[in-house]
């Protein structure tokens, strides 16, 4: 699985294009007009944020901004604050569900970039933690398609930037990435062992056997098993088995909860106002 994530404490440079395609709905280049969009809840509005300028536009959700670049198609940065929302909102009364969370990412200055295709060297300011998307693999018509077809890559970016930005923070002893706390400590059950490297291959027995190389252990493969884990509870890997078995084998609730009894556990403690419905992009709607 693409797996981005960035924290950016001196100049970051990343790989990236604000090129246009025909087909993108409302584009605009920086200094252009920006269409607000049509969605009841969230507006687009011009980007004038200092060390941003490469974004034209942006949606902010509950404080945290969403950039895109010119290209990137309204109404796929409309869905991603839909789904942001509907990750920190789960129950949609339009109060977020664990202040400490939505707290964590302002004060790590989380924010999500959307991009059309990579090619030209975007910079970000420091200080600030960041996640990426593409426009081509957010994919509304997933949720209304009997979640069948191309998978709609927004529920897999927008819960890392929260979980990198906001549950590891707030939670650190029990969200936190590194080696010993309750995350890690199901993690390693779940790959049947410690593994500060890609073991090959896993222990016989393993659920979740994440093998890319380029993941190390405390900035990714914690935050790939949070993702994966709470993806099958809330059911969006059930018809995926075919395609992420190679990496993650629990791919519905049922599973989990037989299986990974730990992080079962974990994720459905209330105490941490968790997701309980799996966002589908119509916040409030």
């Amino acid at each position: 699985m693409k797996f981005i994530s960035l924290k950016v404490i001196a100049t970051l440079i990343i790989t990236l294009s604000s090129t246009s395609c025909s087909d993108n709905n409302n584009v605009v280049t920086p200094g252009g007009n920006v269409n607000a969009g049509n969605d009841p809840n969230f507006k687009i509005e011009a980007n004038k944020d200092t060390g941003f300028s490469s974004f034209p536009k942006k949606v902010m959700v509950f404080g945290i901004p969403i950039y895109a670049l010119a290209g990137v198609e309204d109404v796929k940065l409309l869905h991603a604050a839909n789904i942001m929302a509907q990750y920190l909102d789960n129950n949609e009364d339009g109060v977020v569900d664990n202040q400490l969370v939505l707290d964590a990412m302002k004060q790590n200055k989380a924010f999500l970039f959307m991009w059309k295709t990579q090619n030209n060297n975007i910079s970000f300011p420091s200080g600030y933690q960041g996640q990426d998307l593409g426009a081509d693999e957010t994919v509304p018509a997933w949720h209304t398609n009997g979640h069948t077809g191309r998978f709609d890559a927004s529920l897999e970016e927008i819960w890392h930037i929260i979980n990198l930005a906001g549950h590891a923070k707030a939670y650190p002893n029990v969200f936190g990435l590194k080696k010993g706390t309750q995350l890690a400590n199901a993690m390693d059950k779940a790959r049947g062992g410690y593994f500060q490297t890609i073991p090959n291959p896993y222990p016989a027995g393993a659920w979740y056997t994440y093998n890319d190389s380029t993941c190390d252990y405390a900035s990714c493969q914690t935050v790939e098993y949070f993702y994966w884990s709470m993806t099958s509870i809330l059911g969006a890997q059930a018809n995926r088995l075919g395609e992420i078995q190679q990496e993650w084998k629990l791919n519905t609730k049922a599973k989990v909860q037989a299986t990974d009894k730990d992080i079962y556990s974990l994720l459905t403690n209330a105490t941490y106002k968790l997701p309980t419905v799996l966002p589908d992009g119509t916040y409030k709607r």
